[in-house]
C-alpha cells in the first residue's frame, strides 16, 4: 500500500529520470508520485531540442508520453507551476490552487535562461532559446524577418544560430568573450572554430557588448559598446542559465550567493526532507549544466529514498557534441594552472584543431580539446577518466587515420568500473555483464542497459566493447553475408563492380564457399546484380534468386492472388488513363484502393491474369510501379505553384522528372519520395527516404526519413539548391546508399549507423571527400540509361509468359480462390464463409 507522497517539482529530463528510477526501485510500491509541470507537455528532450527546426515533432521529443505516468500510477499537473512550499506543514501550492502534501520533496526545477538587462531586450522579435513555445515563437516570427542575431556564442548560441539560418535567415553570433564557446575550447581552438563556423555562412563578432535594442516596439537592431550596430529584425538571447531557485528562497532554504539550492553529498538541502538535483543543485559551490550529471543526481536520489545508499561527489563535465556539422569535444581538466605538457595538432585547411594535455612526464592525460575531428573523443576520454598510461609517443593518439599506426588501445585495457555511458551512468562491467546474459547485439544491448539511449556520443564505445566482449567469450563477430558468401553485402557490391560478373553461379564459383545458395544470398545477389547491371530480374539466370513478388512481378496476397500497381509519377493520372483502370479491375474483377503514394493497387488477380491485365494497362500507357520490388516505389507530391494559392515551386513536374528518372533503380531496401510545393508539406516529404520541399530560393533536399514500425524524420542535407544540383545530389545518395547499405537496410537505418552520419553524408556527396562522386554520377547514369519495364519485358518473352500459370499443364486458374463482397468489391472469403458455402 502506498503510504508516503514524494513530490516532485519539475518535470523536465532530470525530473522525469528521477520518476523512472523511483518506479524501477520501489518495488514494494510504497510511494505516491506527484509531480508538477508548468509547462503545456510532459518532459521532453532539451538536449536535441534543435531538431524540432529540421522536422522533429514535440511527440519524437517527448521522453515518456502521457500515458506513461497515468499507467504507472503517477499524478502528474501539466500546465500547473509550484508557487509555493510550506516546509512547516509541508504542502507544496500550485498556481492552479492544488494542494499536495509531501513526506520528500525533489526540487527539479532545473534553470531559466538568463536574459542581460540590456535595454529594449522586450521588443518583439526577442527570443529565448529554452523551450518548444520559444522556438514555435521564433518560426513564426521568422516568416516576416531576414536577420537574425544571437547573443551569446555558446553551445546553445551555436545551435540558435544554426537554427535561425535553418529558418531562412541571415545569421550573426554575438559573443562577449574574445572567442566562441569559451568555457569548452581555448584561444586557438576558437580561432580555428570561428573560422569553420563562418565557412558554413555565419557571422561571428568577437568582443561585442549589447548596450541596447534598437526599434520602436519591434527589433530592428542593436548597438554595442564599442559604438558599431548591426540591423537585424530578430534576436535569440542565448547568454547563459541562471539557478530557479525562487522557491527555495521563499520558503528559507540555503541558496548560493550567485543561485543555486545548496545540496550536501547526498544531494540533500538545508531541510533533510528536501532534495535538489539538476541545474538548481549547487554542489561544491558548483552547477553542473549538462544532463548526465542531472541523471546522476536523479539516480542517486532515488536509491536513497527507497532505501539504498548512494552519494555524489562531483561529475566528469566532459562533453562531445555536433555544431552546424562540426564536431566539438573537450575532457579532463582543459584549463589546469598545473604544471603540464602541451600537444598540439593544428590544420586550418581542413579546419582541425586538436590538443592533449599531459603531465609533466608524458604518461597521463590531463585532458583535452578536439575540434573538427573528434573521432578519438572516446578512448581519450577513458585515458583521462580511467589514468591509463600513455603510450611512448601520445601524439599518435591524435594524428588522422592512415598518418601512423596509432598505438593499440581499446576496452580491453579499461577497468570494469570505466563509466562507459555517463548519460545512464553504464559502466564496462554492466555492459560486460548484459553481454554475457545473452545481449549479443547493439540494440539488445542498448534496451537492457540504456546505454546509448541519451546523447549517443558513447555508442561507438559501447561497439566496440560488444564485439570485444563477443570475442572474447568465443563467439565471433560474424559479417558474412550467409553460409556461402565470406563477404559483407558491400564487400561483393564491390566484387561485382570491380570484375564486372553478372550472375550468381560465376559469383558463387568464383567468390563463394561452395553448394547452392539460400534464401538469403541469393536475393541479396540478384539485388546488386540489378543495382550495377540493371539485369531483368526475371531473365533465366537471375529467375531463381527472386523471391515470389519478384518472380511474378507482383505482390502476391494471402489468398493467393496477387495485387497489379502500374506507375503513377507524381500521383498525376489523365482521365482516360483512370478509365482504363477502371476497365481493367472490371474486366478481371479487382478489388481497387488509392495507396498511400497516390496510386491505384488492383487486388485479386490470379497469376495466369497478370499479363493480360499488363498488357491492356501498357497499351494505355502504364509501367511497371516496382510495387513488389526493392526499388523506387512512388515520388509522392502536392498540385504546387501549378495550383495552390501557397505554393512557391511547381512540385507536380518536378515529383514527375524525379520518378521517372529513378523508376526501376533496385536497392537494398525499398525507396519513397516525395516533393512539397512549400513548407505546409501537403506532400509529408520529411517521411520520406529522400524528401523535397520547395523554398522562395529552389529545394530543401531531406534524406533517410521513413514511416514504417519505427518512424523517422529525414534530416536536411541541403538547402536553396537548383534543380541540377539537386538531381546530382540524389544520384549520389542513392548510389552510395546502394553501395555500402547492408541488405534490406532502409536508408534511415543505413544513415543511423553510418559514421559520421548526415555530415559525413554531406563530405561524400557534395565535397567528394572520399574521390568517388565521379564514379556515383556515372553509375546512376548507367541505371537511368538502361530503364526497362518489366512488365513489358515479361509479355513479349514468350518464355517467359509460360510461367504465369497456376498449373503447369493446363490454363485453367486456382480453384481454391474464394471471394465475398464487401462494400461492393471484392474481399478474401473468411473460414467461417468457406466452411458454409
Amino acid at each position: 500500500m502506498r503510504t508516503e507522497n514524494i513530490v516532485v517539482i519539475g518535470n523536465g529530463m532530470v525530473g522525469c529520470k528521477f520518476l523512472a528510477a523511483m518506479l524501477q526501485r520501489d518495488t514494494e510500491q510504497r510511494f505516491n508520485l506527484i509531480t508538477f509541470c508548468e509547462e503545456p507537455r510532459p518532459a521532453y528532450d532539451r538536449v536535441h531540442l534543435s531538431e524540432y527546426f529540421s522536422g522533429k515533432t514535440a511527440a519524437d521529443l517527448t521522453l515518456q508520453p502521457i500515458d506513461w505516468y497515468t499507467d504507472n500510477g503517477i499524478t502528474i499537473h501539466l500546465e500547473d507551476k509550484a508557487v509555493e512550499i510550506d516546509r512547516e506543514a509541508k504542502i507544496v501550492r500550485s498556481a492552479k490552487g492544488v494542494e499536495v502534501r509531501y513526506h520528500t520533496l525533489v526540487l527539479a526545477t532545473g534553470s531559466a535562461p538568463f536574459v542581460p538587462p540590456v535595454p529594449g531586450i522586450e521588443k518583439e522579435g526577442a527570443f529565448v532559446y529554452r523551450t518548444i513555445e520559444d522556438l514555435e515563437g521564433m518560426m513564426e516570427h521568422a516568416r516576416a524577418a531576414s536577420k537574425a542575431a544571437v547573443i551569446g556564442g555558446g553551445l546553445l548560441g551555436l545551435e540558435a544560430a544554426k537554427a535561425t539560418q535553418d529558418l531562412g535567415l541571415e545569421s550573426h553570433v554575438v559573443e562577449f568573450a574574445s572567442r566562441l564557446m569559451p568555457r569548452q575550447v581555448d584561444e586557438a581552438g576558437g580561432a580555428i572554430l570561428k573560422d569553420i563556423i563562418e565557412s558554413r555562412g555565419l557571422t561571428v563578432h568577437l568582443n561585442k557588448a549589447t548596450t541596447q535594442i534598437l526599434g520602436d516596439g519591434k527589433v530592428t537592431g542593436m548597438s554595442f559598446k564599442d559604438g558599431s550596430s548591426l540591423d537585424v529584425d530578430m534576436i535569440v538571447v542565448s547568454a547563459g542559465i541562471r539557478p530557479r531557485d525562487e522557491l527555495a528562497r521563499e520558503c528559507g532554504l540555503e541558496v548560493g550567493p550567485r543561485g543555486g539550492v545548496v545540496v550536501d553529498d547526498k544531494l540533500q538541502t538545508s531541510d533533510p526532507s528536501i532534495y535538489a538535483i539538476g541545474e538548481v543543485a549547487l554542489y561544491n559551490n558548483f552547477i553542473y549544466g549538462l544532463v548526465a550529471p542531472g541523471y546522476n543526481m536523479a539516480d542517486i536520489v532515488a536509491t536513497q529514498i527507497t532505501g539504498g545508499q548512494a552519494e555524489f561527489h562531483g561529475a566528469d563535465m566532459s562533453t562531445k557534441l555536433k555544431l552546424i556539422g562540426t564536431d566539438v569535444a573537450s575532457f579532463g581538466n582543459i584549463e589546469t594552472q598545473e604544471p603540464h605538457q602541451d600537444i598540439v595538432l593544428t590544420d586550418p585547411v581542413k579546419g582541425t584543431y586538436k590538443r592533449l594535455i599531459t603531465s609533466p612526464d608524458g604518461k597521463q592525460l590531463i585532458g583535452g580539446i578536439l575540434i573538427g575531428d573528434a573521432d578519438a573523443y572516446g578512448n581519450l576520454l577513458q585515458m583521462t577518466l580511467n589514468q591509463i598510461e600513455l603510450p611512448e609517443d601520445p601524439i599518435q593518439l591524435i594524428l588522422p587515420a592512415g598518418t601512423g599506426a596509432a598505438p593499440a588501445f581499446g576496452p580491453a585495457a579499461l577497468p570494469d568500473s570505466a563509466q562507459i555511458c555517463s548519460c545512464e551512468n553504464v559502466s564496462k562491467g554492466d555492459l560486460c555483464s548484459a553481454i554475457e546474459n545473452g545481449a549479443t547485439t547493439l540494440p539488445a544491448l542498448k534496451s537492457c542497459t540504456k546505454a546509448g539511449t541519451g546523447c549517443g556520443g558513447c555508442v561507438p564505445l559501447v561497439t566496440n566493447l560488444l564485439n570485444h566482449t563477443l570475442k572474447e567469450l568465443g563467439q565471433e563477430v560474424n559479417t558474412d553475408l550467409c553460409e556461402h558468401f565470406s563477404h559483407t553485402r558491400q564487400g561483393l557490391y564491390e566484387i561485382v563492380r570491380a570484375t564486372g560478373i553478372d550472375n550468381f553461379d560465376t559469383l558463387l564459383a568464383t567468390h563463394g564457399n561452395g553448394g547452392r545458395g539460400c534464401e538469403i544470398c541469393k536475393p541479396a545477389v540478384g539485388s546488386i546484380l540489378a543495382s550495377v547491371h540493371n539485369d531483368k530480374v526475371i531473365a533465366p539466370h537471375n529467375r531463381k534468386l527472386q523471391d515470389s513478388n519478384d518472380r511474378f512481378l507482383a505482390n502476391i496476397q494471402k489468398d493467393g492472388t496477387y495485387s497489379v500497381v502500374p506507375r503513377v509519377p507524381g500521383g498525376e493520372i489523365t482521365p482516360e488513363k483512370l478509365i482504363v483502370i477502371g476497365e481493367v479491375a472490371k474486366e478481371y474483377g479487382l478489388y481497387t484502393k488509392i495507396t498511400g503514394g497516390q496510386r491505384i493497387d488492383l487486388f485479386g488477380a490470379k497469376v495466369n491474369d497478370l499479363p493480360a491485365i499488363w498488357k491492356k494497362l501498357i497499351d494505355a500507357g502504364f509501367e511497371s510501379g516496382h510495387a513488389y520490388g526493392k526499388a523506387l516505389r512512388t515520388v509522392k507530391s502536392c498540385v504546387g505553384s501549378t495550383w495552390c494559392r501557397f505554393g512557391v515551386q511547381d512540385s507536380t513536374s518536378l515529383a514527375i522528372e524525379v520518378e521517372n528518372r529513378y523508376k526501376g533503380i533496385r536497392a537494398p531496401h525499398k525507396i519513397k519520395s516525395a516533393v512539397s510545393g512549400c513548407t505546409r508539406e501537403c506532400a509529408e516529404a520529411q517521411s520520406k527516404d529522400f524528401g523535397i520541399i520547395a523554398t522562395e530560393k529552389g529545394w530543401n533536399l531531406y534524406l533517410g526519413g521513413n514511416g514504417g514500425m519505427k518512424p523517422r524524420h529525414a534530416d536536411l542535407f541541403a538547402a536553396d539548391l537548383d534543380k541540377d544540383t539537386l538531381i546530382k545530389y540524389i544520384d549520389r545518395y542513392l548510389m552510395f546508399y546502394i553501395k555500402t547499405a547492408d541488405k534490406l537496410t532502409r536508408t534511415s537505418v543505413w544513415l543511423d549507423s553510418l559514421e559520421g552520419g548526415i555530415e559525413h553524408l554531406r563530405q561524400v556527396i557534395i565535397e567528394d571527400s572520399l574521390g568517388i562522386c565521379d564514379e556515383l554520377d556515372q553509375q546512376m547514369q548507367h541505371l537511368v540509361d538502361t530503364y526497362h519495364c518489366e512488365w513489358k519485358d515479361a509479355i513479349e518473352d514468350p518464355e517467359k509468359l509460360k510461367r504465369f500459370r497456376h498449373f503447369g499443364n493446363s490454363d485453367e486458374s486456382d480453384p481454391t480462390i474464394k471471394h465475398s463482397i464487401e462494400r461492393d468489391q471484392i474481399r478474401p472469403a473468411k473460414e467461417e464463409e468457406l466452411a458454409n458455402a
